[in-house]
């Protein structure tokens, strides 16, 4: 399985995650099949964001579409994001 990691500030959270709510039918159609969406718990405006994708490929081509990078300037995402590619290697119990 693949997975995409990313991390940004955003200048208002719930703005933010409004936002993102709405964007979910386009990313499921860039093939996500679904994410965890954590906050910093001593940042409030940082949001990181593990997304599972069906195709690396997918993954790399949806992060560098220009309808996402306007939905993050619409949402308030500030600077520039980190984004990490992986591969799952192994799941452990613990």
């Amino acid at each position: 399985m693949s997975y995409v990691l990313v991390r940004h500030n955003v200048e208002e959270f719930s703005k933010w995650k409004s936002l993102y709510d709405k964007h979910s039918e386009t990313r499921k159609a860039g093939g996500s099949k679904g994410a965890r969406v954590f906050r910093n718990a001593n940042n409030p405006n940082e949001a990181v964001l593990l997304f599972e994708w069906n195709d690396i490929e997918n993954a790399r081509k949806f992060t560098q579409s220009d309808d996402l990078r306007q939905r993050m300037q619409e949402a308030g995402v500030t600077g520039k994001p980190d984004i990490f590619f992986l591969d799952e290697v192994e799941r452990t119990p613990a």
